[in-house]
């Protein structure tokens, strides 16, 4: 039979334990489970390493995208966009970005019969991975251009708060 100071001392440590949890939570209020981390160099070695792997192919060692990338070509595809600070990746907040790579561009525009040669990815890479490789491709982004990402990311949060 615990005393009752061992019960309190244990309630105590779980109250700060659950604390500390929460103060470091990377998914804390006002960040979104896919939140992107250009800072982290976790992530960005894992992202560089599986954005040659996966996406380099198509999109540029150096996120230069397919030439004339919107222009559709004769089988009605779009090439590859850049995703350098030339391109429109930029444009989209993280969450918009992530369920693109996931589930394929057709989630987004809501036309399951989009045709693209962009592949999904929802079997290939896990979600850590496709957070590392966004977050490496916004890491090679200027400086200006990460700064309006981050805000963009921040109103969209804003605005989807109840």
């Amino acid at each position: 039979m615990k005393t009752p100071a061992v019960v309190i001392a244990l309630a105590g440590v779980a109250v700060v334990a659950t604390l500390a949890g929460i103060a470091f939570n990377p998914f804390a209020p006002g960040t979104t489970e896919h939140a992107l981390r250009p800072d982290d160099p976790k992530f960005l070695v894992a992202g560089g390493r599986i954005y040659m792997a996966q996406c380099a192919a198509c999109h540029g060692a150096r996120l230069e995208g397919q030439p004339e990338w919107r222009t559709r070509s004769a089988d009605g595809l779009l090439p590859a966009p850049p995703h350098d600070a030339s391109g429109h990746t930029w444009h989209h907040p993280d969450e918009t970005l992530f369920r693109i790579t996931k589930f394929g561009v057709a989630s987004i525009v809501g036309d399951t019969n989009y045709k693209t040669a962009m592949p999904v990815y929802e079997a290939t890479l896990s979600d850590g991975d496709i957070i590392a490789v966004l977050s490496w491709i916004k890491a090679q982004w200027p400086a200006a251009i990460r700064e309006k990402h981050d805000q963009m990311n921040a109103e969209t949060a804003k605005a989807s708060r109840p």
